[in-house]
């Protein structure tokens, strides 16, 4: 047996890469999955069948149930449809993993408006879209519910040429912290994934020296757990996964200037050498990076 036997979930971009991991893994731990792929190239352009299809086939043939959803994130009516897919399938929707997504990387000086409009669209607004039909129906469902949004270090911590992608990311972030607030009376539980692993996103991104060690495979573990009862107390949170490490990402706090409320506004000069007195214990921007 496993441990989502009898649950449906679906995944978006789930024709390769780490929606295709996740979407195995749910399978073969007993999901039954609706497959959703564009089927578009890594800059968004084009669609087709032909990602989905295989990855259905790949459950099939290891007796897992599955059916493919070609549509559109970014589409409202598209992005139902993928729920109603799983209703119409399955019965149900109980897990819910928006992983769809596209680069058109630029530095911000060279960075257009279209570029930046079409990455915002298709993982911010098509997180949200999905993310929605999917909220409303566990709700009508009454049972509560998994959702998984992925995000990135580009969005948390910051990466150069990625000023489009990083908000989207960031934003991803910040819509999921509120929503689990909101979900937690219902059962709904949502967690945002920051993951590194090679994909057709990441092959010119990542080092070519430290690409076996972190394929898509080694971070679907964590996020179908978190899918599972076992997983029921657990919410809100921020996972950065990449290979075979599990980390909680924590926003923490550090005073650099501070005197007492009762005196007066700090001076201008006065609170800039306040701030530099303290600078050699900050952290680092980013501490991936050091």
């Amino acid at each position: 047996m496993g441990m989502l036997d009898g649950k449906v979930a679906l995944v978006t971009g789930a024709g390769g890469g780490l929606g295709r991991t996740h979407a195995l893994l749910l399978a073969a731990e007993g999901a039954s999955v609706v497959v959703n792929d564009l089927g578009g190239a890594r800059d968004g352009t084009g669609a087709g069948s032909a990602m989905a299809d295989q990855v259905v086939a790949e459950i099939q043939a290891a007796g897992g149930q599955a059916v493919a959803d070609y549509g559109n994130v970014a589409d409202q009516d598209q992005a139902r449809g993928m729920v109603q897919a799983a209703v119409d399938s399955f019965g149900k929707l109980d897990i819910c993993i928006c992983n769809a997504g596209i680069l058109r990387d630029k530095s911000f000086k060279n960075m257009d408006n279209a570029m930046w409009d079409v990455v915002v669209d298709v993982h911010l607004r098509g997180t949200y879209l999905t993310a929605k039909a999917a909220y409303d129906q566990m709700l009508e469902q009454g049972h509560g519910g998994r959702i998984v949004v992925t995000s990135s270090t580009s969005g948390l911590l910051g990466n150069f040429g990625q000023t489009n992608y990083g908000a989207a990311k960031a934003g991803i972030a910040g819509f999921a912290r509120c929503l689990y607030l909101e979900g937690m009376r219902y059962g709904v539980n949502v967690h945002i994934l920051a993951p590194t692993a090679l994909s057709r996103l990441t092959d010119d991104i990542l080092p070519d020296q430290v690409k076996d060690r972190f394929p898509p495979e080694k971070v679907s573990p964590s996020v179908v757990w978190l899918c599972t009862d076992e997983a029921k107390d657990v919410t809100g949170r921020t996972w950065l996964v990449a290979g075979n490490s599990v980390s909680l990402l924590n926003w923490q706090l550090q005073t650099v200037a501070q005197k007492d409320e009762s005196e007066e506004p700090w001076d201008v000069e006065d609170v800039g050498e306040a701030i530099l007195s303290t600078k050699e214990s900050w952290p680092p921007i980013n501490p991936m990076r050091g």
